[in-house]
């Protein structure tokens, strides 16, 4: 479907179809970004194949648009007062995710039997979040409390310490494979992460004095949208980290943009037609032959990492001693996982071809079970703290 008009055509019948999930969300329990999954799920080759993500190139664009705007959106949660007021906890929680879900879930996968190679790589794997999902449940129970506050921040810097994990773990592997051992993957990790901090403050500093000078305190949209994506496209041919680096662009711009905070405002206008794409198009990414080999890994990966997710959060919120409510619900709310899951595995994949079945099966399946039952999770924790105001 690479004929303009029928693309048109296309987005035109899903936006106007989006609107019944958003109609149904309104009227149940259910997390828009779940239904809008499973109506992707529905029209896609698992179900009765109206809608094939396969046949364009456009979907990979709007799945960079959607996260380049994301991280901007997340860096913008990071204001000075607020890290100081949350900061801790942030910190605290996000290392005490990462750390206790790579460990148990390689232990895990380890007394089930999973070769070391495989487990290493799920283990890492498993730290990503997905922070579309999480920050449209917030945003779609208008929580402005404290615990969204630090969910928000956690998914904001949750994926960076993923990325660090995954490309020393991705090392230890090639080692004990008996591969010699590297060192680009170390060096494509700290360019992954470096890069996207330069990218990040390299344009923030100028966006955020020169912003909102045409009409003074608004700032046009296409002053934002244009260095939004010039960040992203940056990020991609300098092949580095574009939410880091779009991340780290909202966070200066918030904090040396004392002038106006329109850019935030104005990127919020446009995000949730690429929202409703990106997360129909996943949903018709799913293939019914490969979540049939989920098999004993699967299952074991997904216990696993709820269990470390859970977990993760309760040790974190001891070590920064925060409030009981936090510890015991952050984790539950932080069990979407899509996008930077994926791409890890198959990286991963590439490297090591002879475990690339088995990989992707279990990433693929588990990813689509998270972000199902993930958004369902965030909401039923953000209720039962009591800071949805839309249920």
């Amino acid at each position: 479907m690479n004929d303009p008009a029928e693309i048109l055509i296309l987005i035109g019948l899903l936006f106007l179809a989006s609107l019944l999930t958003d109609l149904i969300g309104r009227h149940t329990c259910l997390p828009r970004i779940t239904l809008l999954l499973v109506f992707g799920m529905i029209i896609g080759p698992a179900g009765f194949n109206f809608l094939s993500p396969n046949t364009g190139d456009w979907f990979s664009v709007i799945t960079d648009i959607t996260l380049i705007m994301i991280g901007f959106l997340l860096g913008g949660k990071f204001t000075v007062s607020s890290m100081r007021r949350y900061g801790k906890n942030v910190l605290c929680l996000s290392l005490g995710v990462v750390v206790t879900t790579l460990v148990i879930v390689f232990l895990g996968l380890i007394i089930i039997g999973v070769n070391i190679q495989m487990a290493l790589i799920l283990a890492a794997v498993a730290t990503a979040t997905d922070p579309a999902a999480v920050t449209d449940v917030i945003h779609e129970t208008k929580a402005n409390g404290p615990f969204a506050k630090i969910l928000s921040g956690i998914v904001a810097i949750d994926d960076a310490w993923g990325l660090i994990t995954f490309s020393l773990v991705l090392t230890i592997v090639q080692s004990y494979g008996g591969m010699a051992a590297e060192v680009s993957p170390i060096i494509t990790g700290l360019w992954e992460i470096f890069g996207a901090l330069l990218i990040g403050i390299g344009l923030g500093i100028p966006m955020s004095y020169l912003t909102g000078r045409i009409k003074d305190g608004e700032p046009t949209l296409i002053e934002a949208v244009g260095i939004v994506f010039l960040c992203g496209g940056l990020s991609l041919w300098l092949e580095v980290s574009y939410l880091l680096a779009s991340m780290i662009l909202g966070t200066v711009v918030i904090n040396r943009g004392h002038h106006h905070k329109r850019p935030f405002h104005a990127i919020e206008g446009i995000e949730w037609p690429f929202l409703i794409l990106f997360f129909i198009m996943a949903g018709a990414s799913i293939r019914l032959d490969i979540m049939s080999m989920l098999g004993v890994t699967g299952v074991g990966y997904i216990v696993f990492r709820i269990i470390g997710r859970l977990v993760g959060t309760w040790i974190g919120g001891i070590m920064c001693n925060a409030d009981i409510a936090l510890r015991r619900f952050a984790g539950l709310a932080l069990l979407p996982q899509a996008g930077v899951a994926l791409g890890m595995a198959l990286v991963a994949s590439q490297k090591f071809p002879d475990l690339r079945d088995n990989l992707l099966s279990v990433v693929i399946t588990s990813t689509v079970i998270f972000e199902i039952i993930g958004p369902l999770c965030t909401r039923f924790a953000i209720v039962r703290v009591g800071e949805a105001k839309n249920v």
